[in-house]
């Protein structure tokens, strides 16, 4: 049966409309974005179908051009439609965050992050630099690495803090594998850099590590 021809309510286009995007599943999600499925599929069981073949919306989301386009329905054109909704996801709540006060919303520079480190196959360090009203004032990755570490230089960070003029800053890195949790390593790099930072009377509000779908804060662990 043709999506068309479903109840209403069903329908995900008429059913995020209504009850706005949240309502949906990440088939139904995936579904609107598709927007049609293949000869004998909807474009529903085409998005359950993909969901099993990547994992979960978001090994889909992360996987290369060409494990893209291995999947049914999927090609170079819908693969930069997806990197260029993704990358408008992330502007626009890179705009969010600059205009916000960093003290009232950590959660929203917590799901910025999400957005923006989630998925990388290599681990990368990076810093918000804030003014001293703790409004951002830009966002930096500073160091790639592998997949299980990156080196980070303080003479850099201390460098592109003046360079950006920051009376403050956090630091966010990523965990390839998925797990959250502060190693040894990261405490004594955020000792480290609390250290340099400190001679130039620059804030360390936070470091934050970005996992699958989680985020482990230092601040809220008393790490700091």
């Amino acid at each position: 049966m043709a999506i068309s021809d479903w109840p209403i309510n069903e329908r995900p286009r008429e059913k995020l409309l209504q009850h706005g995007p949240q309502a949906l599943s990440d088939a139904e999600l995936l579904a609107i974005f598709l927007r049609t499925g293949t000869p004998g599929k909807t474009a529903v069981d085409l998005s359950r179908e993909l969901l099993n073949q990547f994992g979960s919306l978001r090994g889909l989301l992360s996987t290369s051009l060409k494990d893209f386009c291995s999947g049914p329905g999927l090609g170079s054109a819908k693969y930069a439609q997806l990197q260029a909704t993704l990358e408008m996801g992330r502007r626009h709540m890179q705009e969010q965050i600059e205009e916000a006060d960093y003290l009232t919303s950590p959660g929203l520079t917590k799901d910025y992050l999400k957005l923006k480190l989630t998925g990388r196959p290599y681990e990368v360090f990076c810093c918000l630099y804030l003014d001293n009203q703790n409004k951002v004032l830009a966002f930096e990755e500073l160091f790639r690495g592998t997949i299980d570490g990156a080196s980070v230089y303080p003479r850099e960070v201390v460098k592109q803090t003046l360079n950006n003029h920051a009376a403050a800053i956090i630091f966010a890195h990523n965990h390839p594998s998925g797990i959250a949790e502060p190693s040894l390593a990261d405490k004594q790099i955020t000792t480290r850099l609390i250290e340099a930072l400190a001679l130039i009377d620059v804030r360390v509000l936070d470091h934050l590590i970005v996992g699958n779908g989680e985020v482990t804060s230092f601040a809220e662990r008393g790490l700091l």
